[in-house]
């Protein structure tokens, strides 16, 4: 199995703290963002590890790492990131952004996943969204679930939280079926859609990672819901950043991420 750490967005909403570092290296309890997530794969067994940077690529450095760069991180989102990576894009994989921290026993419920594609999904989100925003229908797209729990539709605009079953995490995983067919909706997609709006984004090369995943449903992949109830954060804004440091050194964290879980 392989991991690709997407590490090569600027963090804008990040400054000051990304002035002069890549948001995946802001430190958490004495770790890097993505320190963490390489501590997590590795053990759980997977050692074949990828980290596509961009914004400040020099300042992520770790060994037995196979690194990809995007060139135009400034002009281009997760998607074309990823596929800086496409030669490795096959056989078994788990894709993370570099900007979340989550526990041990997520990462575990992921590598359980049989699907051919399968979505992280927190089901009890609105009340880490609550903590975070103080109010649920903040920064919010849709996420909607058949009842046999597979998604059915994602990332598209929506204003009231009560519409919605689930937040996308950013933690995915890939059968060699499942990323053999995404490669392909891609390169259809592409082909078709380049310098267009698609999806949800302005243009193709704009867009967001659930943008690629909803072309995949409407070409009638079925994406699993892999559910959790927390144990993940994610470090988006500089508000952000300051109150999980705030909230883990008065110890009030744990109701969400408990890293000893």
């Amino acid at each position: 199995m392989r991991a690709i750490i997407l590490a090569a967005g600027e963090g804008k909403r990040l400054r000051p703290y990304t002035e002069d570092l890549p948001k995946g290296m802001l430190k958490f309890d004495g770790k890097a963002l993505i320190e963490r997530q390489i501590s997590l794969f590795q053990d759980n067994g997977i050692y074949d590890i990828c980290i596509v940077t961009g914004h400040l690529a020099d300042r992520i450095k770790y060994s037995n790492i196979r690194y990809f760069h995007n060139p135009n991180y400034e002009q281009t989102n997760m998607v074309e990131s990823l596929f800086c990576a496409r030669t490795v894009l096959f056989g078994e994989i788990v894709i993370s952004y570099a900007d979340i921290v989550f526990e041990k026993r997520v990462l575990r419920r992921v590598l359980e996943s049989k699907a051919d594609v399968g979505v992280t999904v927190d089901t009890s989100w609105k009340e880490y969204w609550l903590m975070r925003h103080e109010d649920a229908n903040i920064d919010i797209e849709s996420l909607k679930l058949h009842k046999k729990g597979g998604i059915i539709e994602i990332g598209k605009l929506e204003k009231s939280a009560e519409n919605i079953d689930g937040r996308y995490v950013g933690l995915l995983k890939f059968s060699p079926r499942g990323i053999k067919k995404l490669v392909s909706v891609y390169d259809k997609a592409k082909s078709i859609f380049w310098n267009k709006s698609w999806q949800t984004s302005g243009s193709f090369q704009k867009a967001y990672m659930t943008d690629l995943l909803q072309a995949l449903i409407d070409d009638g992949q079925e994406i699993n819901a892999i559910k959790i109830q927390h144990g993940w954060l994610e470090v988006d804004t500089a508000r952000d950043y300051e109150q999980v440091i705030r909230l883990k050194r008065e110890n009030m964290l744990k109701k969400f991420f408990n890293p000893e879980a």
